[in-house]
């Protein structure tokens, strides 16, 4: 038995998804459907329940051994501002589970973010050690909370209380198929292929730094394909434990990815830039570029699809057919 949280969502049902291929359905899935099209994500997959949040604590009480936990659930929009429905969803019921885990002896693989660097002035690599963690300052409430999960678990790792494997993934800007429950935070490819295939002007944010010129702030784009089969990877190398980034390690510009869209489609893009709103301009990240070095040294070298590439796989097998889930 395997448990996913957020497996109704973006990344949580690309393992589901996998592990089905994998012929693996005693699968656990614990997330909400609400009322958007999330149900889709897992309309064409097999698993033996869904466990809804309200039936969360009362399931892990009397929940069978299971091989792994993959949590994936929580509230990653980073404009979020309740503080403690933050708190709860992405920093308490993380540490129930790592406890239950850690008590059950079962492999717990977590998802962070790269929203934990904040502003990348002291860079992107997944040094756990203290001061190093301590420098760290998220620009925003989805970021810290993160963060905080990440500072948690390994004083508990220190302290002799922690799954038999552990993994906390993260994650930079993951792009792929099931992520159009998202609504505002899809990612430029979910939300501007259709626009492109019909001609339609893209709009792209103005670069507000002179060393930045418009269309050029650099992400870190990763294919939600390779992200899954990392996790597969850390599932097959149960003495691998960690913080890790997740990201190609290789940053390209939002004008690139835009650029790949229409590559795919065959089709010429035409970019107009426009003012970044001022309520997110002082918290934007301009750059960010994962260090992948560390995952490497485990021996975690699963070659990842080129930006071109995720992009163009992603456009014509998913965004471009009449049905567009995975």
């Amino acid at each position: 038995m395997i448990f996913v949280t957020g497996g109704t969502g973006f990344i949580g049902s690309n393992i589901v998804a996998t592990l089905n291929e994998r012929g693996v359905t005693d699968i656990i899935i614990l997330d909400s459907l609400g009322h958007e099209s999330k149900w889709k994500n897992i309309a064409k997959r097999r698993f033996y329940d869904v466990i809804t949040p309200d039936r969360i604590e009362s399931f892990l009480s009397t929940a069978p051994r299971a091989e792994a936990v993959f949590h994936m659930g929580a509230i990653s929009s980073t404009t979020a501002s309740d503080g403690d429905e933050i708190l709860r969803t992405n920093f308490q019921l993380s540490a129930r589970l790592w406890d239950w885990c850690a008590r059950q002896r079962t492999p717990f693989i977590y998802a962070s973010s790269a929203a934990t660097y904040g502003d990348g002035s002291n860079g992107f690599t997944d040094d756990e050690s203290a001061p190093a963690l301590d420098k760290l300052r998220p620009l925003n409430l989805y970021g810290w909370s993160k963060h905080a999960f990440d500072r948690w678990a390994l004083e508990r790792v220190a302290a002799g209380i922690a799954p038999p494997q552990w993994a906390g993934l993260k994650f930079f800007n993951v792009y792929g198929p099931n992520e159009s429950h998202k609504g505002d935070m899809q990612s430029l490819v979910a939300k501007n292929t259709a626009a492109v295939a019909a001609g339609e002007t893209i709009s792209l944010f103005r670069s507000h730094r002179e060393d930045f010129r418009d269309g050029q702030q650099l992400r870190d784009f990763v294919y939600v394909a390779d992200c899954v089969a990392v996790m597969m990877w850390l599932l097959e190398h149960k003495d691998v434990s960690g913080l890790f980034n997740l990201g190609t390690g290789k940053a390209r510009s939002f004008l690139d990815l835009t650029l790949a869209i229409g590559a795919a489609l065959n089709k010429n893009v035409d970019v107009r830039y426009v003012d970044m709103p001022l309520s997110i301009r002082d918290r934007y990240q301009y750059f960010t570029q994962a260090d992948m070095s560390k995952l490497q040294r485990a021996g975690c070298n699963i070659p990842f699809h080129s930006l071109e590439g995720g992009v163009a796989d992603y456009v014509l097998s998913y965004l471009t057919q009449s049905d567009p889930y995975r």
